[in-house]
């Protein structure tokens, strides 16, 4: 358990963002209790709300979670957002695992360091600190993440070869439905297809992107803002 701590130096103003409430309020006790003066200034569980937070309050650092109470991934949607409005509010991303796409497009969308959920609070803690310092929080095998990442950046494609979109209507609107976390059943109930036609569907557009799996195409999804 931690315990309360004398504080170094000012308080440091931090937002919580996270799915859950109650993992929420863990996070601001941890915090409230370290030793490096945290001030949560609130918690929230939506992307909008952190939106509306972020610019209402202005807090020096913001914990924002990859997933989201309205969504997966809708976490993206706050830091694409933040890095569009040239905030100073300094963003990490907790993340549920340590998948290669979510590590790289964390920090490609502006994120100053990347945390797992399975770290301890404390860990979190320090993280907040070095990254208010002006620190980059990222561990070993992350960092090898983004190395390769910048040998092998290329930018998503969206055109043909021939000049033309890559994907056809039907397509972008699988793809939107994806990122919104909806499986193959419910895609084929919102748009009125089989089950059969919709994955069909998506292993072709996995073939046109070059994508192997759902986060890689809901990842796309936020880089195209769609």
């Amino acid at each position: 358990m931690l315990r309360a701590a004398r504080r170094e130096g000012p308080a440091i103003g931090v937002i919580i963002a996270d799915a859950s409430r109650m993992h929420c309020q863990l996070m601001a006790t941890a915090m409230r209790r370290s030793r490096y003066g945290i001030n949560v200034i609130c918690t929230l569980t939506e992307s909008q709300e952190a939106l509306k937070a972020l610019n209402e309050k202005q807090p020096d650092l913001a914990v924002i979670a990859s997933n989201l109470h309205d969504g997966p991934l809708t976490g993206f949607k706050v830091l694409r957002e933040q890095q569009a409005s040239r905030s100073k509010t300094k963003i990490i991303m907790l993340i549920d695992s340590s998948e290669r796409d979510i590590v790289t497009e964390s920090f490609r969308r502006g994120a100053h360091g990347v945390i797992s959920r399975d770290e301890l609070f404390e860990t979190l803690c320090e993280c907040v600190k070095d990254v208010h310092q002006g620190q980059i929080w990222v561990r070993a095998e992350a960092l090898r993440f983004l190395v390769d990442a910048i040998i092998e950046s290329v930018p998503p494609r969206t055109l043909s070869a021939k000049g033309a979109p890559l994907l056809t209507k039907q397509e972008h609107g699988i793809v939107r439905l994806v990122a919104e976390g909806l499986t193959n059943r419910d895609i084929a109930r919102q748009m009125n297809l089989s089950e059969n036609t919709v994955r069909n569907y998506v292993f072709r557009i996995f073939d046109k992107l070059g994508t192997s799996n759902r986060v890689e195409l809901a990842l796309y999804a936020v880089r195209q803002q769609m």
